[in-house]
């Protein structure tokens, strides 16, 4: 208890000191489950980032991921998942975040960091100041405990009411069904992933359903058997300058078939390592395809990954990979050589096997 009072005096605190009109880092939303924040870079760039907060929290940090694919970003939210426990805390977390990114750009760090500074280093976060906190403070902990209870099913109510004005019935529905799964799993003690890789799944999925891509029919996304942990993937469209996008309209003529198939599988550690994605259905020559189906992308491997990228710009960098490298579909193929999980993921295993030891090759600007 006195862990969430703290946690709600350091998001007031958050609030306080970075309003929506501040020229430099601005916290967008805040709940005892997430922060939402934008940080705007020298030239007025602004990077929207989030920062997940979990039920193993304070002994793990906030899971961060931004709607970006800057490599700076990513990196700087890369770092905060290697921080020391004493750093966990949010207030800790953001200070780190702004200041590494004003040092990425060049800017001046915002004085209010200074105030996170000194009071991170006099504020009662050691597990036995907050004791003796609690113990001269009880009233006022209960008091604020009976507030939360009244005043915190709002957020979250607030929250659903936003995503239902971006979001179809039909998938608000099936958001509704995973949660209220997750809830029954829980109390039967038979929990599937993590708590960390559950939370942020959920919020990539509510995040996709929103974007401007998936509703403008770019791709579309089907939970295997309505599993957080297995996706599959419809690339419904490509670069219509690009023979891939030919060859798509020309399967759906002849086959009936609009799509590439893409399957993408999570485990219990993401975001902290990348899904394993392959192509399932149809056959396709190059647009680095190997021969089972798994793709060589190096951002899908562990040295390439970062936590800090979502799904959606995963699926976005594939759709561009696949044209870069001159993808066509093989009309007619045998039955004989098709794709299975079992040939792509020994396939990707001697991939990455090989990059370990002769590293990445860059294609020539010339070839995309």
């Amino acid at each position: 208890m006195a862990c969430l009072n703290q946690l709600k005096e350091d998001i007031k605190i958050l609030e306080s000191f970075f309003p929506t009109s501040h020229d430099r880092f601005q916290v967008i939303s805040a709940t005892v489950d997430e922060l939402t924040c934008r940080f705007i870079g020298f030239s007025g760039e602004k990077y929207i980032v989030h920062a997940n907060i979990t039920e193993t929290y304070p002994e793990t940090p906030p899971i961060w991921f931004a709607e970006t694919d800057d490599a700076g970003v990513a990196a700087v939210l890369e770092r905060l998942t290697e921080t020391d426990p004493e750093d966990n805390h949010l207030i800790h977390q953001v200070r780190l975040f702004v200041s590494n990114l004003c040092e990425l750009h060049n800017v001046p760090v915002p004085p209010e960091i200074n105030s996170l500074t000194k009071r991170s280093a006099n504020g009662p976060h050691d597990r036995g100041d907050t004791m003796e906190v609690e113990s001269e403070e009880d009233e006022n902990d209960l008091e604020e405990e009976f507030h939360y209870e009244m005043e915190e099913p709002d957020a979250p109510e607030k929250k659903e009411k936003a995503d239902a004005a971006d979001i179809d019935k039909q998938e608000i529905e099936l958001l509704e069904r995973l949660k209220a799964n997750q809830r029954q799993d829980y109390l039967q003690g038979t929990i599937s992933g993590s708590v960390q890789a559950t939370d942020r799944l959920m919020k990539e999925l509510r995040h996709i359903y929103k974007s401007d891509s998936y509703k403008k029919g770019t791709y579309a996304v089907d939970l295997v058997n309505e599993s957080l942990y297995e996706w599959n993937i419809k690339i419904m469209t490509v670069d219509p300058d690009s023979p891939l996008y030919s060859d798509i309209v020309t399967m759906k003529e002849k086959e009936g078939r609009d799509h590439i198939l893409l399957n993408m599988t999570f485990k219990e550690n993401f975001p902290f390592e990348p899904p394993f994605v392959r192509v399932v259905v149809p056959m396709l020559s190059g647009g680095y395809v190997l021969g089972g189906g798994a793709i060589c992308m190096e951002l899908l491997t562990k040295q390439g990954w970062s936590s800090a990228y979502s799904i959606e710009a995963v699926i976005m960098q594939i759709c561009a990979t696949l044209v870069k490298g001159k993808a066509r579909i093989q009309f007619g193929a045998s039955k004989v050589g098709q794709y299975t999980l079992a040939r792509a993921q020994q396939s990707f295993r001697s991939l990455v096997q090989i990059h370990e030891k002769n590293g990445w090759f860059t294609p020539p600007k010339k070839d995309g």
